[in-house]
């Protein structure tokens, strides 16, 4: 990349079809899809991906199929993430062999209680820097249960040259993103934050120069970034408070069934199915989302229609 990426980094949601077989079409449609959403890259087999219920066999098709189906109209971040030293070092190895951009990684973690000490976490990505030349985006997210302080964040910034870009999704997000840029600004070429950009205009405010969203409608979220980093703050603020219920309803109701559900309304794919035991989302919340995403006329309802 000859420029750091910056404003949205969408995931792409992973289709199956209603017998729970992935939809290899359909996972070529939602990178359609996302592309004339105007993103700035796709990350792929992340949380919102549900890599989790995925085999490795199913990670390494959609893998290739979708860093064949981009061919370069985007930049493409991998998510690599495996407790297993071992095992992430050779998925970032087989993403960089593919083509892709960047990976991105959680700390290593098995349930809320195991995981190593802040050394052996330091070595796990230090070992994935060592054996790729391509940058490795940190996810500090909730979900693993390890608590990544900012100096450890800055070591990884300051002593592994990969480790370059942050993804900061716990608590106080706003607050720990000045911080690490105090620490570290110099090692880090994309602080970014996520959760569906519910915290969006205080991490830019903390000197975010972008958000991993999910892929529900990155084009109205992507001018609060834009803006804001022109300097057009006032601007930033109005669309925020545009997309912030729809924002909203998506990270405290739906998670990641929001952009399936969307997506399959839209024609994008032809099934909303989440694989057991993540439930299909109640009728209530449903149609909630439709129309808050249908009073912003978002472009995933219409793209395949």
């Amino acid at each position: 990349m000859k420029q750091p990426l910056a404003n949205i980094l969408p995931v792409a949601p992973t289709p199956f079809h209603a017998d729970g077989r992935v939809d290899e079409d359909g996972m070529r449609r939602v990178i359609d899809c996302m592309i004339d959403q105007g993103v700035d890259a796709i990350c792929i087999l992340a949380n919102y991906s549900e890599q989790f219920l995925l085999s490795d066999e199913e990670r390494l098709l959609l893998m290739r199929l979708s860093l064949e189906h981009t061919a370069g109209r985007v930049p493409v971040i991998v998510t690599t993430s495996h407790f297993s030293t071992e095992i992430a070092t050779q998925r970032a190895l087989a993403a960089q062999s593919m083509g892709a951009a960047m990976v991105m990684m959680m700390p290593p973690y098995h349930g809320s209680g195991l995981f190593p000490a802040p050394q052996g976490i330091f070595e796990h990505f230090e070992a994935v820097s060592n054996a790729i030349s391509i940058p490795i985006m940190v996810q500090d997210a909730p979900l693993s249960g390890v608590t990544m302080t900012v100096e450890l964040l800055a070591r990884l910034a300051k002593e592994l040259e990969n480790v370059s870009y942050f993804k900061i999704e716990c608590p106080f997000a706003a607050d720990k993103l000045a911080a690490l840029i105090e620490a570290a600004g110099d090692h880090i070429a994309g602080p970014f934050d996520g959760e569906e950009a519910v915290t969006l205009l205080a991490d830019l405010d903390a000197g975010a120069t972008g958000t991993m969203t999910s892929a529900l409608f990155p084009e109205l979220i992507r001018p609060i970034v834009t803006e804001f980093r022109a300097g057009n703050k006032d601007a930033a603020l109005a669309q925020w408070q545009k997309c912030l219920p729809l924002i909203n309803h998506e990270n405290r109701q739906c998670g990641l069934r929001a952009a399936k559900v969307v997506f399959r309304e839209g024609g994008v794919i032809g099934s909303d199915y989440v694989r057991h035991p993540l439930k299909p989302m109640s009728d209530r919340t449903r149609s909630r989302l439709l129309q808050l995403a249908g009073d912003l006329d978002v472009l995933a309802l219409r793209w395949g229609k």
